[in-house]
C-alpha cells in the first residue's frame, strides 16, 4: 500500500460489509479475492470463519456481507439468445459472479461453466445459463433463480442484478451517429461520448439501495468502462445510494485499455468518465497498477492498438480522488488483476481510510 490516510483504528478487528459493483470478468475476478475474507458456508460440527482474516499495522478485518451489484446489459453470446427466447434476463455476468464466490473444488461450479460444443439449440450455451434460464421459468423470478442458485452453490455473498429491468444499452458517439445495442456498442469503431440505458433511469432492487447504505467498503469495476461499469451507474438511485453512504470508496482501475471503450482514455479519464454518468463525485480512492506489462505481452496488445492505461495520478488528485499505487498485474495470456493484491489493499483501505463528507453533485 503506497498512501498515507491519516486515521488510525485501535487493534480490535472489524466485521466489514462490502459491496462490489461492476461486470464481465473483472467483477468475478476481484469477489474471487474478497470471497477468502468471507466467512464460509456452516459445517455441521463448527462454526463458519474465513480462509483468511486481514491484519495489518492498523488492525484486523474480515466480512461479514459480500454483496455484487452486476450489469445486465447484454445482449450476445448465450446469454443474448436466452434474453431473446425466455424473455429474461441476461444470465452470464452473474453465472461468473455465483462461479467466483462459491466453493473452488466444488463439482457444481465446474459444471455451471461448463459449455456445450455441439448439440442443436444446445452448441454455445453454458450449463449455468441454462440453469438460471430454467430457474427463472421455474419461479418467475430473474432474483428468486439468482438466490436458489446461489444456496445451491454455497456462494460467501449476495448477487443482484442493477436492475430486473429489460434494459438496452445506446451509446452517443463523438461524431453525432448513436449505436444501439451491446454487442453493436462493443463491435464499433467510433469514439464513445455517452452512454443511456433504454428505457431510462430503470428501478433498481431494494436490496441493492440496501446493502450500499450499509456498506463500509464500495468498489467500482475492474471492467469494461461502458459496457460494464457505467451502466450499473444510470439505474435509478444507485449514483445517489453511493454517494449518500458513509462507506469507503474506491475505483479499482483497468489494466489496459480496450478497443472501442478506452481507447486513448488515461486512469483519470475513466475516473470523469464514471462521475460524468452518475453526475456526482463517486469515489475516495483509485487503485492504480504501477507494475510494467512484459514485452511479450505489451507486444500482443500493441497488436490490437491496447496498451497500458496511463497513470495520470496528478490528474486524479485534482478530480479529488486520492491515487493508491500497487502491483495489482497477474500475466497470463492476457493481463488480469492479481486478485489477492487488490483484495488485500481494498481490506486496507477499509479499515484505515477516513470517511469523508466530500461527495456532492457537480
Amino acid at each position: 500500500m503506497h498512501v498515507s490516510t491519516g486515521r488510525q483504528h485501535s487493534r480490535g478487528s472489524r466485521e466489514l460489509r462490502v459491496v462490489a459493483i461492476g461486470g464481465g470478468t473483472g467483477l468475478s475476478t476481484l469477489l474471487k479475492g474478497l470471497k477468502k475474507y468471507v466467512a464460509s458456508q456452516p459445517g455441521t460440527f463448527s462454526p463458519p470463519l474465513p480462509d483468511k482474516v486481514f491484519s495489518s499495522a492498523a488492525g484486523s478485518a474480515s466480512i461479514v456481507e459480500l454483496a455484487a451489484v452486476v450489469t445486465v446489459s447484454d445482449d450476445g453470446g448465450s446469454s443474448g439468445r436466452l434474453r431473446k427466447e425466455f424473455n429474461m434476463l441476461p444470465p452470464g455476468d452473474v453465472r461468473n459472479c455465483i462461479v467466483a464466490l462459491s466453493e473452488d473444488s466444488a463439482l457444481l461450479s465446474k459444471l455451471f461453466q461448463h459449455r456445450f460444443e455441439k448439440g442443436t439449440g444446445l452448441e454455445g450455451h453454458s450449463f449455468g445459463n441454462l440453469f438460471l434460464a430454467a430457474l427463472t421459468s421455474l419461479t418467475g423470478d430473474f432474483s428468486e433463480s439468482v438466490r436458489l442458485s446461489s444456496e445451491i452453490l454455497a456462494t460467501r455473498g449476495h448477487i443482484y442484478a442493477a436492475t430486473t429491468a429489460d434494459i438496452e444499452l445506446e451509446a452517443s458517439m463523438q461524431d453525432g451517429s448513436r449505436v444501439r445495442g451491446e454487442t453493436q456498442i462493443t463491435a464499433s469503431k467510433g469514439h464513445i461520448q455517452e452512454l443511456f440505458l433504454l428505457p431510462a433511469n430503470p428501478d433498481p432492487l431494494p436490496q441493492t439501495l440496501d446493502a450500499i447504505a450499509r456498506a463500509d467498503l464500495i468498489t467500482i469495476g475492474p471492467g469494461s468502462l461502458f459496457t460494464s461499469l457505467i451502466p450499473n451507474l444510470l439505474v435509478r438511485g444507485i449514483p445517489k445510494a453511493i454517494r449518500d453512504s458513509r462507506a469507503v470508496k474506491v475505483y479499482v482501475c483497468n489494466l489496459m485499455t480496450q478497443a472501442n471503450e478506452s481507447l486513448g482514455r488515461s486512469a483519470a479519464d475513466h475516473i470523469r468518465a464514471l462521475n460524468d454518468h452518475a453526475h456526482c463525485q463517486l469515489f475516495d480512492y483509485a487503485l492504480v497498477n504501477r507494475a510494467p506489462l512484459s514485452p511479450e505481452l505489451k507486444a500482443k496488445y500493441a497488436l490490437e492498438g491496447a496498451s497500458q492505461i496511463v497513470a495520470d495520478l496528478d490528474a486524479i488528485e485534482a478530480i479529488g480522488v486520492c491515487p493508491v499505487l500497487g502491483n495489482y498485474l497477474y500475466e497470463d495470456n492476457v493481463a488480469r488483476h492479481n486478485t489477492e493484491s487488490v483484495a488485500s489493499d481494498l481490506m486496507e483501505l477499509a479499515i484505515t481510510a477516513p470517511t469523508t463528507e466530500k461527495h456532492h453533485a457537480h
